[in-house]
């Protein structure tokens, strides 16, 4: 494990020094396991490959920043990917890849599918019921579907921030409602 660290922490220094080889050194030992943890931020692959690539110019540009006084280069890395897979969440650009085909009618039928399977008699059906429909379809399609916010807010053409209020708003109306 000490050689890993000397060999990123040399691999850092000769990338500060403009050695495209040590760039690719380090892409080949950490590129997969970043992948993974950006892909537990972000959920989904394709978006969590982008955001590697992002933090590998990133590291790139800023390799002469790293102190190893501060940390371990794995640390400086890791960080670096966690920052960008939060920036690109923050950012929005998690809604741009939702598929080309429009899905929010199947989704929402899907949702809506769901929420009809729950017998009529029981409470959490009739609190669905009395949710304005947008946001039982916005709620149902996070928690039924397993969208996140962002894609929710893609699928639907709404601002993200709308989304994450009505999934909000609505729990708070059905816990009320079930309370």
């Amino acid at each position: 494990m000490a050689a890993t660290t000397v060999d990123l922490k040399e691999a850092l220094a000769a990338c500060a020094a403009g050695d495209r080889a040590a760039l690719r050194a380090i892409y080949e030992r950490e590129c997969a396991a970043m992948i993974g943890v950006a892909a537990r931020i972000v959920k989904r692959r394709e978006l969590a490959e982008e955001v590697v690539q992002e933090a590998f110019v990133r590291i790139w540009r800023n390799a002469h920043r790293y102190n190893p006084e501060l940390g371990p280069p794995r640390a400086w890395l890791y960080a670096i990917v966690r920052n960008q897979a939060i920036n690109i969440l923050r950012s929005g650009r998690r809604e741009d890849l939702v598929d080309e085909v429009p899905e929010d009618v199947a989704s929402a039928v899907q949702a809506h599918a769901a929420a009809e399977r729950i017998p009529e008699g029981q409470a959490l059906r009739r609190c669905l019921e009395g949710l304005e429909v947008r946001r039982r379809t916005s709620l149902l399609m996070a928690y039924v579907d397993g969208f996140s916010h962002g894609e929710i807010a893609g699928r639907l053409g709404l601002p993200l921030g709308t989304v994450k209020a009505w999934i909000r708003r609505s729990l708070v109306q059905l816990r009320e409602c079930m309370g």
